[in-house]
């Protein structure tokens, strides 16, 4: 199964001067996790509940504190035309729990998400991610 079949289309992007409580309301609104950061129609980071619970108010930052402060900058993703099983191994060995998916173009048009993989592939390959994600070590937090 190609990724565009199991991904989330619905996807709301940020804008790095938007602040982190203004992505903590989106994230509340659409109940996920992360959000895509774009500017000028480029994809430029990624933002997640985990990035503003650590980098944002464990460290002291104020609510109005821009995203572009605390958001991922190196976004790791997928393409559309990837097959599901070979990005959710990747998935595990790069430790993140949801990617963003480009299409040729390198536009967003779409979210993978773990339980997008559970759904549509089954809780054995979502199993099998989420082994690899848990494992200690990893840089990334999305």
């Amino acid at each position: 199964m190609q990724v565009k079949e199991a991904m989330s289309s619905e996807v709301k992007i940020a804008n790095p001067t938007q602040t982190i409580r203004d992505a903590a309301r989106l994230m509340a609104q659409l109940d996920c996790g992360c959000l895509p950061v774009g500017e000028d129609d480029r994809l430029v980071g990624m933002i997640t509940d985990r990035d503003i619970a650590v980098r944002a108010v464990a460290a002291g930052k104020s609510l109005k504190t821009p995203i572009r402060e605390i958001m991922s900058l190196e976004v790791k993703y997928c393409f559309e035309d990837a097959e599901v099983d070979e990005v959710a191994q990747n998935m595990a060995d790069i430790k993140v729990r949801r990617l963003p998916v480009l299409n040729q173009g390198k536009r967003l048009v779409g979210i993978l998400s773990l339980g997008d993989i559970a759904l549509t592939e089954g809780a054995d390959h979502a199993a099998g991610a989420l082994c690899g994600i848990s494992e200690p070590g990893g840089d990334h937090s999305q």
